[in-house]
C-alpha cells in the first residue's frame, strides 16, 4: 500500500513528490493519493507534491519549509545538482543588498518554460530556464555569471567595498572561471563589464 511506503520512506514535513513514488499506474496512483488527502492522511502542498500531516512542539499545524520544496524539486533532483538561486535573492544571501526578495527566485532543469512564476503556500516562485544544462561542475560558474547580469541593479556596494565582497564570494563558492570564459558568450555584454568593474578581469584572461 502507497500509504505504508511513504510512513517508511519519509518525515513528517518532508515533501512528498508523486513523480518519486513507486507505481504500475500513476491515474491509480493520483486516485490514491487524492483519497489519502481526504482522509487526513496526507496534507497537499502543490500539484504533485504532498507531505504528512503533523503538530509543531506548540501543537500548531506543520507545514512544510519551502527551502525543502526548492531543494527536492528544482536544485537537486534525485540527489543530482539541477539548480541554483538567482536574482535578488543571490545577492542577498552574500551580502551585495540588504533589500530582501519579495520571491524565490530559480534557475533550474526542471524548468519547462524560459521563466515560470507559481504561488506555493503563500511564496511566490519564478523558475528560471537555464543558459545550459546544469551540473556540479558547471553550477558555481553559471550563478556567477547570473549574479554579474544584476550587479548593477542590486548591488548596494561601490568600488573597492565591491571588489572585495566579489573575490570573497567567487572564493566562498569557488567559481571556475575556466568554465566562466566557456559560458560568458551565452550572457549579455554588461557582463564583461561588470566584471572588470568588480576587479575580477583578470581572471578571465
Amino acid at each position: 500500500m502507497i500509504y505504508d511506503y511513504i510512513l517508511n520512506n519519509y518525515k513528517n514535513g518532508e515533501p512528498i513528490l508523486i513523480s518519486e513514488l513507486p507505481s504500475s499506474s500513476k491515474d491509480y496512483l493520483r486516485q490514491e493519493m487524492k483519497k489519502l488527502v481526504d482522509e487526513g492522511k496526507l496534507e497537499r502542498l502543490y500539484n504533485g507534491v504532498y507531505f504528512l500531516p503533523y503538530l509543531t512542539i506548540l501543537g500548531t499545524k506543520g507545514r512544510i519549509s519551502i527551502d525543502k520544496y526548492l531543494d527536492k524539486k528544482y536544485l537537486y533532483v534525485n540527489g543530482k545538482t539541477s539548480g541554483y538561486i538567482t536574482g535578488l535573492q543571490l545577492a542577498n544571501k552574500y551580502g551585495f543588498t540588504t533589500q530582501n526578495p519579495s520571491c524565490y527566485e530559480i534557475c533550474s532543469n526542471e524548468a519547462t518554460t524560459k521563466q515560470r512564476k507559481m504561488n506555493v503556500d503563500g511564496s511566490t516562485i519564478i523558475v528560471y530556464k537555464p543558459v545550459v544544462n546544469i551540473t556540479e561542475n558547471n553550477r558555481s560558474a553559471l550563478q556567477f555569471l547570473d549574479l554579474m547580469s544584476v550587479i548593477d541593479k542590486y548591488s548596494e556596494l561601490y568600488g573597492s567595498a565591491l571588489i572585495k565582497k566579489l573575490k570573497k564570494y567567487t572564493e566562498s563558492v569557488k567559481v571556475d572561471f575556466k568554465t566562466v570564459k566557456e559560458y560568458i558568450k551565452l550572457y549579455p555584454d554588461k557582463v564583461y563589464k561588470n566584471i572588470y568593474e568588480g576587479g575580477l578581469m583578470g581572471e578571465l584572461v
